[in-house]
């Protein structure tokens, strides 16, 4: 396995990005970096308001809060990554349990998987999430992360659960399956010990790669100013508004069109962490895919 270059490459850059999760935060220059100020003043009694440019005080410039751009993404790869894993999850997690029953014969299962399948394909998938996701009542919910979580992750589940049936009918044409059935083997042994083992590595491939498609779907999303964490607050009587909870790096290409005339480095340097995501799934994606292939050739 690890003599593909695409594994040891995903591997590689799987690594980096659990460091910067994980272990540059505790760092006390990403800490200090995290608390900005809006206003600076300089030597000559001037003072000068934030985003700040890339300079030695900021190497990736600020954010509109005046904090340090690396402390900003440092700490908002924790987010970032637990919102594209959750969303992958549930989006298999769903998609394996719908696909397994569906080879059963379950009609109702079967025809709500193809309906999906073929109404959420006919367009891209941010364009539905971007429709459902402006529906107002979604706003003023208590719990909207985990539903927002939910109808993402809901889109493509279609995709994945007929994938999943397609597979499973194809190994059901396997002549140890029939051997199987004429013992009077159960559905779910059969389900634990044929089907699961049999589809596992092109779960992990595809697993992999919807990460990396996830991620380019928040990051897109993020575009049109709609964020996973985003919630309405109320500032006075009758009034609210609505703001962002997490430092996620979606949330720094909410103003890109503005930004890439003012503070072209805002959205410049989430999109390029965005690309790392994905081009980290996609590498190691491809990687396990070929590892796969030459050991069933």
């Amino acid at each position: 396995m690890f003599q593909n270059i695409y594994v040891k490459l995903g591997g590689i850059m799987l690594l980096l990005l659990l460091l910067v999760t994980f272990i540059l935060p505790l760092l006390p220059y990403v800490e200090e970096g995290i608390e900005g100020s809006r206003v600076t003043f300089l030597g000559d009694g001037k003072a000068t308001t934030a985003p700040y440019p890339p300079s030695a005080d900021f190497p990736l410039g600020s954010d509109r809060e005046g904090r340090n751009l690396i402390s900003v993404l440092v700490i908002g790869a924790k987010d970032t990554l637990l919102i594209i894993t959750l969303i992958t999850l549930i989006r298999y997690g769903v998609g394996i349990i719908l696909g397994v029953i569906a080879t059963f014969g379950n009609r109702l299962v079967n025809s709500v998987l193809d309906t999906f399948d073929q109404m959420f394909s006919s367009l891209p998938v941010v364009f539905f999430a971007v429709l459902l996701l402006n529906l107002p009542f979604l706003l003023f919910l208590d719990n909207r992360f985990i539903i927002v979580i939910f109808i993402i992750a809901i889109i493509e589940t279609g995709r994945v659960g007929v994938t999943i049936k397609d597979q499973i009918l194809s190994i059901k044409k396997e002549p140890y399956i029939d051997a199987a059935i004429t013992v009077g083997v159960s559905p779910f042994t059969m389900t634990k010990n044929y089907y699961i083992p049999n589809i596992l590595p092109t779960l992990i491939v595809n697993f992999c790669y919807d990460l990396g498609r996830v991620a380019l779907i928040v990051g897109q999303l993020g575009v049109f100013s709609i964020f996973v964490t985003q919630e309405f607050i109320q500032v006075d009587a009758g009034l609210g508004k609505i703001e962002n909870n997490s430092l996620n790096w979606a949330t720094l290409l909410g103003q890109a069109k503005k930004d890439l005339y003012t503070s072209y480095w805002i959205p410049l340097y989430a999109a390029m962490a965005i690309l790392y995501l994905v081009l980290t799934f996609n590498i190691l994606g491809e990687g396990l895919r070929r590892v796969f292939d030459r050991k069933n050739a």
